[in-house]
């Protein structure tokens, strides 16, 4: 996908002398954005092979729900349009179509992948859910921004999809002589981990309340089930203007990331001397517009894709 080439690419630039060696070496400008939806999230593909009408867009290997970079990019870019002017608009993320000869933008946007995604939970309302695996390819991200969390991703690993990671003083656990976690029609038996709670902290720029107490890990399995079922579908219809009742044909079902899920995206400034801007003045333009929530994906007329954006 092109996620997996935007992060394979080297996202550095600026060279710098380093004091202590004499040796120029390359700073890296990659950022990690952590997208969190306020509303539900429909970035779709316009068509479904299954029992949805209007499917979100899902990685092809895994199956798990993405935002496209360049649906990233060209929400961004409209709102840059308003807020900070058609000039940096151009600095930032390089001229229109007709004159995309001229010089490329200063900002690589990846594709966002999924993080967290929230579950109802008989306990404490509902959790943020991930597995293994997502969190194997968010600590690479880490990494490859400069900013590693001291955890292992190998103390995920997991065999036992009956089996739940939860942090110490977890709320999502139902305390009984045979303690359990429950989730949608699922139960699980909690296993605390003390190395979820780095993760937590790794996560704070986000600033979600009590995220230490609803985050949890289940079997990579378990989360491809949930990735499947636990989206959020509703049923849209059209109405004739005379009858107020339903057009023919015009019934359709529609599926959305439900509010509260987290994704994030790799995003990488490199300075560009044709359009006069450096790496850093790229970053700050970015944070301006993330100053306030950004609409990705479709429907944005009946609230869905209302989502806030941090730089970790």
């Amino acid at each position: 996908g092109s996620n997996s080439c935007a992060q394979s690419m080297s996202f550095q630039s600026s060279l710098s002398t380093s004091p202590e060696t004499g040796v120029r070496k390359y700073m890296s400008t990659t950022r990690i954005a952590f997208i969190h939806a306020l509303s539900p999230l429909h970035a779709g593909t316009g068509q479904s092979l299954g029992a949805v009408d209007l499917a979100i867009a899902r990685e092809r290997s895994t199956g798990m729900p993405y935002l496209p970079g360049s649906s990233i990019k060209g929400a961004l870019r409209d709102k840059a349009r308003q807020e900070l002017g058609e000039k940096e608009v151009v600095k930032v993320f390089g001229p229109d179509t007709a004159n995309a000869s001229e010089h490329a933008g200063s900002v690589v946007f990846g594709d966002a992948n999924l993080l967290l995604l929230p579950v109802r939970s008989i306990a404490g309302t509902f959790a943020w859910v991930t597995s293994p695996y997502l969190l194997s390819r968010y600590l690479r991200d880490l990494r490859e921004a400069g900013k590693p969390a001291d955890v292992d991703p190998k103390v995920f690993a997991m065999t036992d999809p009956a089996k739940v990671r939860v942090c110490k003083d977890s709320i999502l656990v139902l305390k009984s002589q045979s303690p359990r976690v429950y989730f949608e029609d699922l139960d699980f038996a909690p296993e605390e981990t003390a190395d979820l709670s780095k993760v937590a902290a790794s996560l704070e720029a986000l600033k979600l309340a009590n995220l230490a107490g609803r985050l949890c890990v289940v079997h990579d399995d378990v989360m491809s089930y949930l990735a499947q079922h636990a989206m959020d579908v509703v049923t849209r219809v059209s109405l004739d203007a005379e009858t107020k009742t339903a057009k023919k044909g015009q019934l359709w079902t529609e599926e959305s990331l439900p509010t509260e899920s987290v994704l994030l995206s790799v995003l990488a400034a490199t300075p560009s001397k044709k359009a006069g801007i450096s790496a850093t003045e790229a970053i700050d333009q970015l944070k301006k517009l993330f100053e306030t929530s950004v609409q990705f994906g479709g429907k944005s007329t009946v609230g869905r894709g209302r989502c806030a954006v941090k730089l970790a």
